[in-house]
């Protein structure tokens, strides 16, 4: 319920406090000053509607930038519905030609626009935009138009060519989120740098073992793994040798699940070993299961963020003499998929474990790891 006689910025901060189990609450003021009271309401709905934290994040984010742009180039918030001509602004400010604008400085988004959105923090690179970027924006905006009741230009033959024409004049290779994928023997050589019992070699055995013998998990979903999602199973006969500890995961709702879906994973053995010892050593019973570590070894009560997973993992593979850009966390789930296609385990099989609802995406590991083995990549061994 709204305070009465708060200041409208003051209103929608008190208003973005009660979700911000789900937003980036060092950002709330951020998204006070740039949201309009809609938009907040319109994130409420969306909270009460059940849609997943991650989507709710990634869309926040986007309509931040999108109304940071709008105030930037117009001076005004997002008009709803957004006439084409502005919709193509946008396209013509995000998608140019870099040799172009050489000659033409007016060409792209001009410069004042430019200088406002780095100013605040919304912009980084230098050039273009990537156009998987421009249009994932484009269809936040979309989505946001038809959850307002309107409609919108977004399928409009003019906004599609100006699409088509931008991504052609500016090609890019495509770019995976990990240049490298993180298979067993990558993983041996980052391991090999948590070699002492401090607190943080512990916490990052645990989280290197966790992520990736649970198919890979989203750095989104280890960073906010909490205990009271792990359950303790059965152990694990293997052989003639002694039994392995299992437990299962309990993941909720995933991007790729259904909205009553909960999603269970296992991990057996050397995981399992590796993040009791993490529990255990940080006195972990309730709560965030992986939380920073301070430079004097205190656990702090606060669980760490998507981006600390992706630098630990960089962190790891510079200690290990890697190329550290070459890495990130999502090369854990990418490597996960390759390192079962290497040693010869089914597709479904692995996908079970991953959690990938696309057979296609997940196959592409499997095929790549076949042509390399495949005869006709060794005609002349």
């Amino acid at each position: 319920m709204t305070r009465p006689g708060r200041a409208p910025v003051d209103r929608r901060a008190y208003e973005l406090d009660t979700i911000a189990a789900v937003l980036p609450l060092e950002r709330r003021d951020e998204l006070a000053q740039l949201l309009t009271d809609q938009d907040v309401e319109t994130l409420r709905h969306l909270v009460n509607e059940g849609m997943g934290d991650n989507t709710l994040r990634a869309l926040t984010s986007d309509l931040a930038y999108l109304q940071a742009w709008s105030l930037a180039a117009t001076k005004t918030p997002l008009p709803w519905p957004a006439p084409e001509a502005l919709l193509l602004k946008f396209v013509a400010h995000h998608l140019w030609d870099p040799q172009k604008r050489a000659a033409d400085p007016g060409h792209g988004m001009p410069g004042e626009v430019e200088e406002n959105l780095r100013d605040q923090g919304f912009l980084r690179t230098a050039g273009p935009h990537a156009p998987g970027t421009v249009r994932r924006r484009l269809a936040t905006w979309s989505t946001l138009t038809k959850w307002r009741g309107v409609s919108g230009a977004f399928a409009s033959p003019a906004l599609k060519s100006a699409i088509r024409l931008a991504v052609r004049a500016t090609p890019r290779p495509r770019k995976r989120k990990s240049a490298k994928a993180v298979t067993g023997d990558v993983l041996a050589k980052l391991l090999a740098t948590c070699r002492t019992n401090s607190l943080r070699d512990v916490r990052d055995r645990a989280i290197l073992m966790v992520a990736f013998a649970s198919g890979g998990r989203r750095r989104s979903e280890i960073a906010g793994l909490r205990r009271e999602q792990l359950t303790v199973e059965p152990p694990v006969a293997v052989g003639d040798g002694p039994p392995l500890p299992s437990l299962a995961i309990h993941l909720g709702r995933t991007k790729t699940s259904g909205a009553d879906h909960d999603e269970v994973v296992y991990v057996t053995g050397r995981p399992v070993e590796a993040l009791d010892a993490w529990l255990k050593a940080a006195r972990i019973e309730t709560g965030s299961v992986f939380r920073k570590v301070d430079r004097w070894g205190n656990v702090s009560k606060r669980t760490l963020d998507s981006k600390s997973v992706n630098d630990i993992v960089k962190h790891r593979a510079a200690l290990a003499g890697l190329e550290p850009g070459e890495y990130s966390a999502h090369g854990l789930r990418s490597g996960y998929l390759t390192e079962a296609a290497n040693r010869g385990i089914p597709l479904p099989e692995a996908m079970d474990q991953s959690r990938h609802r696309s057979v296609q995406q997940a196959s592409s590991y499997y095929n790549n790891a076949t042509r390399r083995s495949g005869r006709a990549a060794r005609l002349l061994t």
